[in-house]
């Protein structure tokens, strides 16, 4: 990837967070926190169903996959918002840069369909209970990840394949904490308008998208509820409200950084942290403390950890 495209930049400068020694410490204590909750929480929903036989079905085969994207999706940002935030000089490599680009579209893709995968294996345990066994059997929920990853390589490759090429002369301000597709794109000694409508189309229309169809899905369920069972509504609702929750959670910052983004930097810097910081350590708490089976799951693995103490 060596000048392949023939630009005389070889590094980016990325945007400060704070300048005063005060804020800079508090939004250390508060990232460092954020993303060990990020490691911690994750880490856990993952270990508790590769251990916890009981939760080898496809909905936790799903939700240990999305754990995994949000802890690499928030590694390809926080670590370095965290160590730039005491330096005086906040330079990324060109390489680097690309490199943040491609992985954070890659992850975000992967996320995308996940989320549709976990509200199709949904609609399904709730509208069809008597088939769910037959049709999100194992099998199908090895295809779903396949092709979340699948699409999401194709996602950020489709972009990056035109950004790589770009020739960079000139500008090197990303103005944000980190590197991305539309802010990049700014600094290319070219006409990009053509480029940025593909980028908006590609990352924003898309999101919008499929967030759209993720809410209109959950109330169809909802409404297919109720014509059966009123009391079973209240019930449906629960278990959704935790899919909605992190649906949105997702896709509205997304939407406001690729399709709206605000004319002040520092909207579009609370967007991408709420993307990078907020979501990732939310999800582990929205998944385990409103789900029986994922409290009953710790419950049995805490105490395998005590006996196994106990005898050692």
């Amino acid at each position: 990837m060596d000048q392949v495209n023939g630009s005389v930049v070889n590094e980016f400068v990325l945007l400060g967070l704070a300048q005063s020694l005060g804020m800079q410490v508090l939004l250390f204590l508060f990232f460092s926190l954020f993303y060990a909750g990020i490691i911690l929480g994750n880490l856990f929903i993952m270990f508790t169903v590769i251990f916890d036989s009981h939760l080898h079905s496809p909905m936790y085969i799903l939700l240990a996959n999305l754990s995994f994207i949000d802890l690499c999706l928030s590694s390809t940002t926080v670590p370095r918002m965290i160590s730039d935030l005491f330096s005086n000089c906040k330079i990324i490599s060109f390489h680097s840069c690309m490199i943040q680009m491609f992985f954070i579209h890659v992850m975000g893709g992967v996320e995308m369909i996940l989320l549709i995968a976990m509200a199709y294996d949904r609609y399904t345990a709730i509208c069809r209970p008597l088939h769910y066994l037959t049709i999100m059997n194992l099998k199908m929920c090895m295809l779903l990840v396949m092709t979340a990853w699948i699409i999401g390589v194709i996602h950020a490759v489709s972009q990056f394949v035109f950004v790589i090429n770009l020739p960079f002369c000139g500008p090197k301000n990303v103005g944000s904490f980190y590197c991305d597709f539309p802010r990049v794109i700014k600094l290319a000694c070219m006409d990009t308008y053509r480029l940025e409508f593909v980028v908006t189309a590609n990352s924003g229309f898309i999101s919008m998208g499929t967030f759209f169809f993720l809410i209109v899905s959950y109330i169809f369920i909802l409404i297919t509820v109720r014509q059966y069972s009123s009391k079973d509504l209240s019930k449906a609702f629960i278990t959704l409200s935790a899919h909605i929750t992190v649906v949105v959670l997702f896709f509205v910052p997304c939407m406001f950084l690729y399709v709206w983004p605000f004319p002040t930097k520092s909207m579009d810097t609370f967007f991408a942290i709420v993307d990078f910081v907020v979501t990732p350590v939310l999800n582990p708490a929205i998944y385990t403390l409103r789900n029986r089976d994922m409290k009953a799951a710790m419950r049995r693995l805490s105490r395998q950890v005590v006996s196994s103490r106990e005898m050692s």
